[in-house]
């Protein structure tokens, strides 16, 4: 937090993310405090640069900033097999397309990575990869394959009649046994150090209104059926399908997922997974 401003807290504009957001109201914060939605790729430079103080953002832009935010507890965006929303559409096979060219998207280093990771490792191809912006048909005038993300990929799946769907969620599990952790909470190890009071009670607000979010989806379900289209069903099971806590079992495949990274090169150092406690709070008041 900028001296005697605002708290900022980012929020992944992509509805994966919505069951912790829904219920999360900054103004009842006892603190002036401000919110900013964006698609991933603006909130991990905010998180990275200290621009934002909390929020959410994706696992990749969280270890390349490792150094700089603590995650926060049991909070997450996670899948144990298919996402339902990170796809590989391809004219071929996926053993094809890890030979050929892929447009990936540029709103968010996670989905990239994991994709480069699953078709060079698993698979054992070496594409050409070319960033374009999130729009099927254009992607694919230009490549054998492509990578979309989050609303784009859901869209696209509804409307695509010509190719190959691949969850990267699903091939992960398949290969290494694990599910996958795309989106972390995380604070700025300044912002802990300096505000601890405020983050714990941002922290015990994301909470609570993941809670609330997830023991009645109707309103989320409506949002998303008013503002992306599709049946209650379909967004019933979407979200229902996804996990927001962040256990054990999350961390060891996000763990794995950092580990491989770096092994290719992605990332410059290996990743600490350090988290945010209360007990912060209590040491900076001793």
């Amino acid at each position: 937090m900028k001296s005697g401003g605002p708290a900022i807290i980012g929020k992944i504009s992509y509805t994966n993310s919505w069951p912790v957001f829904y219920n999360f109201d900054p103004s009842v914060l006892s603190f002036p405090a401000r919110m900013v939605s964006e698609v991933p790729s603006v909130l991990n430079r905010g998180m990275a640069s200290g621009d934002i103080d909390v929020g959410a953002l994706s696992s990749f832009a969280f270890a390349e900033a490792s150094d700089r935010l603590l995650l926060l507890p049991d909070l997450s965006v996670s899948s144990d097999g298919p996402v339902g929303s990170i796809f590989l559409f391809s004219k071929g096979t996926v053993e094809e397309a890890a030979k050929g060219t892929i447009a990936v998207t540029n709103t968010s280093a996670t989905s990239v990575n994991l994709l480069k990771i699953l078709l060079e490792k698993a698979v054992g191809g070496k594409p050409e990869y070319i960033s374009a912006e999130p729009d099927l048909e254009q992607m694919m005038e230009r490549a054998d394959a492509c990578l979309l993300i989050g609303d784009h990929a859901i869209r696209a799946l509804w409307q695509n009649n010509n190719y190959t769907v691949t969850d990267l969620g699903e091939l992960w599990k398949k290969w290494t046994g694990f599910g996958m952790t795309f989106a972390v909470w995380a604070v700025s190890r300044k912002s802990a150090r300096e505000v601890p009071e405020a983050i714990g009670e941002i922290y015990r607000a994301f909470a609570e209104s993941k809670r609330r979010g997830l023991r009645n989806l109707e309103p989320v379900v409506m949002e998303a059926c008013g503002r992306i289209g599709g049946t209650p069903e379909y967004w019933y099971g979407y979200f229902r399908n996804l996990c927001y806590d962040f256990g054990e079992r999350q961390q060891e495949g996000l763990n794995l997922y950092f580990r491989y990274a770096y092994e290719m090169g992605l990332l410059p150092r290996k990743v600490k997974m350090e988290f945010w406690s209360d007990n912060l709070l209590t040491r900076v008041k001793e």
